[in-house]
C-alpha cells in the first residue's frame, strides 16, 4: 500500500518541486539582471520540463528503458490531444503565425528524427542482434537539434519581447531564500522522480503491464500536469498564445532535450511496437495543423478541440487493447 500512497505523493512532490525550483532560480536570475527573454528561454523552459527529465533519468538508469520512451511519447500526445483539445473546449485558441509555419512543424520534424534515429543502425553502438537502440550518439544528435531550436527561439524573442509574457511576474526574493527555495526543488524533484518510476514498475510487474503502457498513460498524463494546469490557467486568463506555445514548445523540449540527454547519459533500448506511439504523434501533429488550415481562421475551434480530445479516448484505448 506505501509503494501506491508513494506513487501519488511523488506526483504532487515532483510539480511543486519543479515550481519552486523555477521560482527560486527565476528570483536569482532577475538579481543577476538578466532579462526576461534569457530567464524564459532557459530558467523557465527547462523547469517545466523538469519533471519528465528527472523520471527518464531514474527509469534509465533502473534499466526501464521503455518506461521512460513511453513517458516521453505519451507526454507528448498528450500534450497535443489531451491539453489542447481540453484547452479548446474551454475556449477557442489562435495559433500564431511563428507557432504554425516554425514550431509545429520543426516538433514534427523533431518526431520523425526520434522514429528514424530509434530504427537505423547508422549510430548503433550495439549489436544490431541485440534490438533497437537509441544510443549515445543518437543522443548527441537529438542535442544538436535542441540547441538549434533554441538558437532560433532567442532570435525570435528578441523580436518579440512581448511574446514571454510569462515571466514577466517572476518575484525577486532574498538570496537566502532562494538558495532555499533550489535546494527544496531539487530534492523534492530526486525523491519525486524516485517514488514515481519505483510505483510505476510496481503497477506494471503486480497488474501484468508493460512499462510502456504505464509510461503512456498514467507517467504521461501525470507529468503533463504542470503543461495541462498552465494551459488552463492562460486560457482561462485569455492568454491563449500561451497555452498552445506551452504544449507545442514542451514538445520539442521531450523529444530533443529529454530523449536526448537520457540517451546521452545512457543508451536507452527501444521496442518495434513503440513505433506506433511516434504514428500517433504524427497523426496528432498532423491534426493540429489541418484544425488551422480548416476553417476561415488561424485558430482552434471548440469543436475541433473536442475532436482531439475523442482522438485521445480512442488512442487510451487501442492502448489497453494493445496491453
Amino acid at each position: 500500500m506505501m509503494i501506491y500512497i508513494l506513487f501519488v505523493v511523488g506526483f504532487v512532490i515532483l510539480i511543486k518541486g519543479a515550481d519552486l525550483l523555477v521560482d527560486g532560480a527565476s528570483s536569482i536570475g532577475k538579481r543577476l539582471n538578466l532579462s526576461n527573454i534569457i530567464i524564459g528561454l532557459t530558467i523557465v523552459s527547462f523547469g517545466t520540463s523538469l519533471p519528465e527529465l528527472l523520471v527518464n533519468l531514474v527509469a534509465s538508469f533502473s534499466g526501464s528503458s521503455q518506461l521512460a520512451i513511453g513517458n516521453v511519447l505519451g507526454s507528448n500526445i498528450a500534450n497535443i490531444l489531451l491539453i489542447l483539445g481540453i484547452a479548446a473546449i474551454i475556449r477557442p485558441l489562435p495559433i500564431t503565425k511563428n507557432t504554425y509555419f516554425s514550431e509545429i512543424p520543426f516538433s514534427l520534424i523533431a518526431t520523425l528524427l526520434v522514429g528514424f534515429l530509434a530504427n537505423a543502425t547508422i549510430f548503433n553502438e550495439a549489436d544490431p542482434a541485440d534490438g533497437l537502440l537509441i544510443s549515445r550518439y543518437d543522443g548527441i544528435v537529438l542535442l544538436f537539434f535542441f540547441f538549434m531550436f533554441l538558437a532560433y527561439v532567442y532570435v525570435v524573442a528578441r523580436q518579440n519581447k512581448e511574446e514571454i509574457s510569462e515571466t514577466s511576474d517572476i518575484v525577486v526574493m532574498s538570496t537566502g531564500k532562494s538558495v532555499i527555495y533550489i535546494l527544496i526543488g531539487m530534492v523534492g524533484l530526486f525523491f519525486g522522480g524516485q517514488w514515481v518510476v519505483d510505483g510505476a514498475i510496481h503497477l506494471a510487474t503486480i497488474f501484468g503491464m508493460s512499462q510502456s503502457f504505464i509510461g503512456l498513460t498514467i507517467v504521461a498524463i501525470g507529468t503533463s500536469l504542470p503543461e495541462l494546469v498552465t494551459s488552463i490557467i492562460a486560457v482561462r486568463k485569455n492568454n491563449t498564445d500561451i497555452a498552445v506555445g506551452n504544449a507545442v514548445g514542451s514538445n520539442i523540449f521531450n523529444l530533443l532535450w529529454i530523449l536526448g540527454l537520457s540517451a546521452t547519459i545512457k543508451p536507452l533500448a527501444f521496442e518495434v511496437v513503440s513505433n506506433s506511439d511516434i504514428f500517433m504523434i504524427i497523426i496528432a501533429s498532423t491534426m493540429l495543423i489541418l484544425a488551422v488550415i480548416v476553417g476561415k481562421r488561424t485558430i482552434i475551434s471548440r469543436w475541433e478541440g473536442f475532436w482531439f480530445f475523442l482522438a485521445y479516448v480512442g488512442y487510451m484505448v487501442f492502448l489497453v487493447i494493445r496491453g
